[in-house]
């Protein structure tokens, strides 16, 4: 049997020339301001000029080969897998992949490994990268469980969730040090990329098409905000948790020297 390899390539082929320009403006801008200012500021010898020149061209394939993945055929895994499980009897299949998928999606993030391995270099190794990476998986796998769970549930509003917890985010960063504060709003960025940003969005907005009570745009789009949300209150959480422990130690220490002192 002769197989049409033309068929496999088909769907992306007329990609080709949509992700080619989207890639050619979203670099253009930042390619412009480096001859600007390697012309008026920056005076680099030429051979980190041309090393940065490579790298914008790297840039410019690398996002070529995503978007025309993506668009021909990440998002519509996604968004076939939230259609097929959202047309079964039982609503729990859909709960269990969305939790599942939340947990798992997020560490395939670039930025997330960039984020947790900065945040261990400068605390010198005391806040673990794999620790902050199992609060990031449980916080995304959450949200987008929260997500699916408000979408079977029309009764269940958008605001219920962001308004506490928001307001939990808010409050927690009076009481846990600063570097988890920054880090947990840096981590709602770097959660939601494009990563976890297409194959959730497209697996949500899925479930939402096949509930005739949801919003495929209103739905859709309100996970991204969740799953914004959660990983700050869970870096906070493990600031919170990390305070208590350095209090903890500091006390042992003090009683122990104190000990020391009154046995001398």
């Amino acid at each position: 049997v002769r197989i049409n390899s033309s068929s496999i390539f088909q769907p992306f082929l007329g990609l080709v020339p949509g992700a080619l320009w989207e890639s050619f403006i979203s670099v253009l801008p930042l390619l412009l301001a480096l001859i600007v200012l390697q012309k008026f500021l920056f005076k680099l010898m030429a051979k980190p000029y041309h090393r940065m020149l490579k790298g914008f061209a790297y840039a410019f394939v690398g996002l070529f080969l995503f978007l025309v993945g993506v668009n021909g055929g990440f998002m519509e895994v996604g968004a076939q897998l939230g259609i097929q499980l959202a047309s079964m009897e039982s609503k729990a299949p859909v709960l269990i992949v969305a939790l599942l998928l939340g947990l798992t999606i997020v560490l395939s993030e670039p930025a997330v490994h960039v984020l947790t391995s900065q945040v261990e270099e400068v605390t010198g190794g005391s806040v673990r990268r794999i620790l902050v990476l199992i609060f990031l998986s449980i916080a995304v796998g959450t949200s987008i469980f929260m997500s699916a769970l408000r979408i079977l549930i029309p009764d269940i509003q958008l605001w219920m969730y962001l308004l506490p917890g928001f307001g939990l985010s808010v409050i927690l960063a009076f009481f846990v040090p600063d570097l988890f504060v920054g880090m947990g709003f840096d981590a709602g960025c770097v959660a939601s990329g494009p990563m976890t940003a297409t194959f959730s969005l497209a697996f949500v907005q899925g479930i939402a098409a096949h509930v005739p009570t949801a919003d495929v745009v209103a739905d859709g789009f309100g996970m991204i905000a969740i799953v914004a949300m959660m990983p700050i209150i869970a870096i906070e959480l493990l600031g919170a948790l990390y305070q208590a422990k350095v209090r903890k130690a500091s006390r042992v220490s003090v009683s122990k020297k104190r000990s020391i002192g009154g046995n001398k």
